[in-house]
């Protein structure tokens, strides 16, 4: 049954048409002074609690009950199906999690433990002048990682070593190259030492054109300076699958460090993919502790449920309300790469227009995810988000508490008075009255007064969820991780898509192998449509 077939959905679609152009959340504020205490609720952690605001919704007490029964306990199944499995990596308990009837968490735990003795020793080697057991070919201790991936082997351990900075303290300086543009790699080499490099290569399949090209580069730099191909064992890791392509490649299967099948790229944090975290902050410490996160989706009420109420609001504006976007504002310089890891999470994963059973949506699906920091953002599209034309729900992050909390705390009052001033004038907007009185105060009036009035005026009525915690931890920074993966979860679901393929970025992929060759030489293509023709020999006229 597709979700416009769905009894309750269809209910809520008669709300909706009855009531949903009459929600006026100003209003609704004066009306119920409960109203926050109402619609949000607190998640209890290690590191202090987590606040999610969702009281500036277009929602009702009522309707919110009608949301909820579109969602039933009975269309998840928590321990088995690849799905779900990737909360296996984040399992400090040890809890059993069945595949095909193996319980699969003691091969997760060999590879975390490999991985745990790695870093042991590494760290332990930086604490004795860096001579500890792993050294280059020329005995010098290593000071610099490079992480050569792309998509899921990038984007998220990139996410976390930016966000957790504060917490790096004795490990190595961490690089990331994903880019095939032979810019990245190049700028990025030109910044090391070959003697004190170690390059992370991670790919499941240790196929990938993008990462495997990259690697190359970067094995042919070192070996200008090293000379000898023996040397690349001690320069270079792999996190794969494919022994037989790591050992062609020149690594020693030692350092080849496995993933499994039903950990997708964009879910695999916490597996071997998380490599270059744990040399650079540390693995074994609060951070793993995303599997709070899992724990607060699997047992927590529908009405408590921080996942379950952000997914739902989702649906609520995607399939009714019909927004196209979803931005995601983290006021945290840290979190600065967080809404591009999860702007790959939610649109690789639910960017689907296929049905589990193989038939078309008649319904939208995944919402385009973007956004940036605060305060950047708001002096960029925020003027979009107040007075635009599109519904643009956002969600609004934000720790209680500064990593710099400098002058006196003077930049982080000002970052928090900011957060909150967003939020509250995008639900409350400006009404002609109040815009005319502050104009009339500033001393206009008559002709000059009513034309610029229009242009003071906010509707407002905008959608927001706030985000609060007390301060950005490895702790607290699983558990938003965790609570972000579910929500993707719970709205594939909802959708009955699945949100664990991609196959949408394979038809670029075989089309490029195709280009590739033809860029050879200096011969006219026509084997194309006319635009693309045009395009590649335009390219190679401009080649030379």
């Amino acid at each position: 049954m597709g979700l416009t077939q769905d009894p309750n959905f269809q209910k809520l679609q008669e709300w909706y048409t009855a009531h949903a152009l009459g929600l006026n959340m100003r209003h609704m504020f004066e009306a119920d002074k409960e109203r926050f205490n109402k619609l949000s609720l607190t998640l209890k952690t290690e590191d202090g609690d987590i606040l999610l605001d969702y009281s500036k919704n277009l929602i009702t007490e009522d309707h919110s009950y009608l949301l909820e029964k579109m969602f039933t306990g009975e269309k998840i199944n928590f321990t088995e199906g690849r799905a779900v499995l990737h909360v296996a990596l984040r399992n400090r308990s040890n809890t059993p999690i069945m595949v095909d009837g193996k319980d699969v968490m003691p091969d997760v735990n060999k590879v975390l433990e490999k991985m745990k003795a790695l870093l042991m020793n590494f760290l332990m080697q930086l604490s004795k002048v860096r001579s500890g057991e792993w050294k280059g070919y020329t005995g010098k201790a290593i000071t610099d990682v490079v992480n050569v991936g792309i998509g899921g082997s990038d984007l998220g351990p990139l996410m976390v070593t930016e966000a957790l900075k504060p917490y790096s303290k004795d490990g190595p300086r961490v690089w990331f190259v994903s880019n095939i543009d032979g810019t990245h790699i190049a700028k990025t080499l030109a910044q090391l030492n070959p003697e004190t490099t170690l390059f992370i290569i991670a790919s499941k399949t240790f196929t990938t054109q993008e990462t495997i090209t990259n690697a190359e580069s970067a094995k042919a730099w070192f070996l200008e300076h090293a000379k000898d191909k023996a040397a690349v064992a001690k320069h270079f890791v792999a996190l794969s699958t494919n022994g037989p392509k790591v050992k062609d490649f020149g690594i020693d299967t030692e350092n080849m460090f496995e993933f499994w099948d039903w950990v997708g790229g964009r879910f695999s944090l916490w597996s071997a993919i998380g490599m270059a975290i744990a040399l650079h902050i540390g693995m074994y410490s609060k951070h793993t502790h995303t599997f709070q996160g899992d724990k607060h989706f699997r047992t927590a009420p529908l009405d408590k449920n921080a996942p379950i109420l952000l997914a739902l609001l989702g649906i609520w504006y995607i399939n009714f309300f019909h927004a196209e976007t979803q931005a995601m504002l983290p006021y945290d310089q840290y979190m600065h790469r967080f809404t591009a890891y999860f702007q790959q999470g939610d649109m690789e994963s639910n960017g689907k227009y296929i049905t589990n059973h193989g038939t078309r949506v008649n319904y939208h699906t995944g919402p385009i995810v973007w956004g940036e920091p605060g305060t950047n953002g708001q002096h960029a599209f925020y003027q979009l988000i107040h007075q635009g034309t599109r519904m643009v729900p956002c969600d609004f992050l934000i720790p209680a508490q500064s990593q710099h909390p400098i002058r006196d705390n003077l930049h982080h009052k000002i970052l928090l008075a900011n957060f909150l001033a967003q939020t509250e004038a995008l639900m409350k907007g400006k009404t002609t009255e109040e815009a005319k009185r502050e104009l009339e105060a500033s001393g206009l009036s008559g002709e000059a007064l009513e034309k610029i009035l229009p242009h003071k005026v906010f509707q407002g009525n905008r959608p927001t969820n706030s985000i609060i915690f007390k301060k950005l931890t490895p702790y607290t920074l699983g558990v938003l991780i965790a609570m972000y993966d579910h929500k993707i979860f719970v709205q594939g679901l909802m959708w009955e898509i699945n949100s664990f393929d991609q196959w949408g970025v394979e038809l670029g992929k075989q089309l490029a192998k195709k280009i590739e060759p033809e860029l050879k030489d200096t011969a006219e293509i026509h084997s194309h449509d006319s635009s693309t023709n045009g395009l590649i020999n335009f390219l190679k006229k401009n080649f030379a």
